[in-house]
């Protein structure tokens, strides 16, 4: 299982329906195979997830924000991990509103 405890990532692509972005900034806590994450920055006042890792560091999340037009947005996600050559981890992610449009997309973050 991979540890993500004090991670920190930055998306690199999204899909236009997204709302986060290169200045959006996540930070990553881990407990056992418990994630929770705060975010924030770009369009995203404020935004947590929480979320459960397998065995080979997947994680299966949940997800709420707050965007910069005062919308509390929900949606679920599944990250696949990739160790980039240089060590950090590249996570390629699939993601679906459960709020707004309910429309689905994808997404890469890197650690930084």
């Amino acid at each position: 299982m991979i540890d993500y405890n004090d991670k920190r990532f930055r998306p690199v692509q999204n899909t236009t329906n997204g709302e986060t972005s290169a200045e959006t900034i996540f930070h990553y806590k881990q407990e056992g195979v418990v994630l929770t994450c705060a975010y924030s920055g770009g369009r995203i006042v404020t935004g947590h997830l929480i979320a459960l890792v397998d065995d080979d560091g997947g994680i299966d999340m949940r997800y709420h924000q707050v965007n910069d037009k005062g919308e509390l947005m929900t949606g679920v996600c599944r990250s696949v991990p990739e160790i980039m050559p240089d060590g950090r981890i590249r996570l390629l992610e699939t993601w679906r509103w459960t709020s707004g449009d309910g429309s689905s997309g994808s997404s890469v973050l890197e650690e930084i």
